[in-house]
């Protein structure tokens, strides 16, 4: 490698300069590092170049190799554009700018806003199709199986929705790196068309009464598809908002992801609930169920024509600037950055196991398992998922304040020590105990969902945010998340006892809890690999 000298936290490459190069300096902090080389004669000045650097001296070496490659690709490309000046990526001043010490970003309100909801659409679809799928499980049971009986179809109603997550890796893996590649903003408008799409063609099907086995079949085709997408869209909304926001306000912005999530829940919840409140039992059955299903059409359609109108993000035309996007970034991913993957599926593990336990799995449980009539069980669900909408901003505003980890831990230590309590609650099948029950259950989720989807994309560096933030969520989700209901379910049926959830749930807690323990606190500072994140300044109109 040659000669280097360290002093103060740097690594100078001393042979660079002697074979007639500028030295490039090795920047170490906080365990990344950067390297630089200034302009010369008509060369522009170098790229930056940024790599991993556990140990100082050892990790600079692969981070000094990358900076001569870009100083030999420099000198055959004098276009090579510079590092500072002229704002992020070549962004218009009405998007996002540069500040003058080139150490920051400049963003500006408005266009944050649209970036949010351009995202939080997007999720809003993905949760309507899996609430309305979990709204009228109990029909689907019945109109895609034989025998007809809600209860022994069940588990297999949930093992069709499984299905799904058989391929979400597989979207996560594949999309993920391609949003790292050709950007964010390409990615995501494809996952919202295809999944609204499929949820669009389920309202279509035929039933097993009209076509047997091929009703199943065509329903898990879809599903599979869906889940395709589905692998693509929340890693990348979540780096959408995240590579937007500002860092003093990040949890804030980032808690509208979750917010789309209830928000799907909540209209699904809505929906099938007035279809049950205006339409007969036998009309409900026949096809009344389909209707939420054609909505996600124009819902998909509406969340691209947002998407549309934004430009791709600040940290990523970042990367585009300074030629620093990864030819393979699955291959970079795997082998510098797989450890904060394995931290993303511990995480993940508990939270979504939550997640669709508490939002997916309830209304099923509250039908089925205890008997609760299903408008009855529709609205204690509903009234809780509107507890958590209502609740759930200002949990992503506190977090900005007093960090992430203390909240994300103390949902953990709630789950563990609070699940089985509160499906014994449920248990009890009075009103006083139902409520109570799902108040706990969701205090202590909102905890999770106000603030995960600003601390995932926070565990990777820029170039390989998306991929990583999709392989290690759909992974983890796909083996824990998604088997949650099935699992459930069949513990139900098979022991018989209705406090079996609350077991599940705290014991995939305590799996993750080693995850939670070793999580670094990332409120307030910029995301790894990215310049800081500011508001722009309100200028008084003259």
């Amino acid at each position: 490698m040659g000669r280097l000298r360290t002093f103060g936290g740097s690594v100078v490459d001393d042979a660079n300069a002697a074979n007639g190069n500028d030295a490039i300096v090795v920047s170490i902090d906080y365990g990344r590092a950067a390297a630089f080389g200034p302009g010369r004669g008509d060369r522009p000045a170098l790229p930056t170049v940024r790599g991993r650097a556990r140990v100082g001296r050892r990790g600079a070496r692969r981070v000094i190799r990358q900076g001569r490659q870009r100083l030999r690709a420099s000198d055959r490309s004098p276009s090579v554009p510079p590092t500072c000046g002229g704002g992020v990526g070549g962004m218009a001043s009405s998007e996002s700018t540069a500040s003058s010490s080139g150490q920051s970003t400049q963003v500006d309100e408005a266009t944050v806003r649209k970036a949010v909801g351009a995202a939080a659409m997007g999720n809003l679809v993905e949760w309507f199709d899996y609430g309305i799928y979990s709204y009228v499980a109990v029909i689907i049971a019945t109109q895609f199986f034989p025998g007809g009986d809600p209860k022994s179809n069940l588990p297999l109603t949930f093992a069709l929705f499984m299905v799904a997550y058989l391929v979400r890796p597989l979207g996560g893996t594949i999309l993920g790196p391609l949003g790292d590649r050709i950007g964010r903003k390409r990615v995501l408008a494809l996952t919202i068309v295809v999944m609204s799409a499929a949820s669009f063609v389920i309202g279509f099907l035929p039933t097993f009464q009209m076509v047997g086995w091929l009703a199943p079949s065509l329903l898990v085709v879809a599903r599979l598809v869906q889940g395709f997408a589905t692998g693509g869209e929340y890693g990348g909304a979540a780096a959408f908002i995240a590579e937007y926001a500002p860092d003093r306000k990040r949890g804030f912005y980032c808690s509208f992801l979750e917010f789309g999530t209830t928000g799907g829940f909540v209209l699904a919840a809505g929906m099938v609930t007035t279809l049950q409140f205006a339409l007969p039992p036998e009309a409900m059955s026949a096809w009344g169920w389909r209707i939420p299903f054609l909505i996600a059409g124009p819902l998909g359609l509406v969340g691209l024509y947002l998407r549309s109108k934004l430009e791709d993000t600040p940290a990523f035309q970042q990367l585009e600037q300074e030629a620093h996007i990864a030819e393979s970034p699955l291959k970079e991913l795997l082998t510098h950055h797989w450890r904060p993957v394995l931290q993303c599926m511990g995480l993940v593990l508990f939270y979504n196991v939550a997640v669709y336990a508490v939002l997916f799995y309830m209304p099923s449980y509250l039908q089925v398992t205890l008997k609760l009539p299903e408008t009855e069980a529709l609205l204690y669900v509903l009234a809780m998922m509107l507890l958590i909408m209502f609740v759930i901003v200002p949990v992503g505003s506190l977090s900005d304040r007093i960090g992430r980890k203390p909240l994300i831990l103390a949902s953990a230590i709630g789950f563990i020590v609070l699940s089985y309590p509160a499906f014994l609650l449920l248990g009890q099948g009075t009103v006083g105990s139902t409520v109570g029950g799902l108040v706990i259950l969701g205090l202590l989720l909102v905890m999770l969902l106000g603030t995960m989807s600003a601390t995932l994309p926070a565990l990777f560096e820029t170039e390989v945010r998306y991929g990583g933030f999709s392989i290690g969520y759909n992974f983890s989700t796909s083996l824990f998340g998604g088997t949650a209901p099935f699992m459930m379910s069949l513990l139900v049926e098979e022991m018989g006892s209705v406090t079996l959830p609350g077991v599940y749930i705290a014991v995939a807690t305590v799996i993750s809890f080693a995850s939670v323990l070793m999580l670094r606190e990332s409120a307030r500072r910029p995301l790894p690999g990215a310049k800081a994140n500011v508001m722009s300044p309100h200028v008084a109109p003259a």
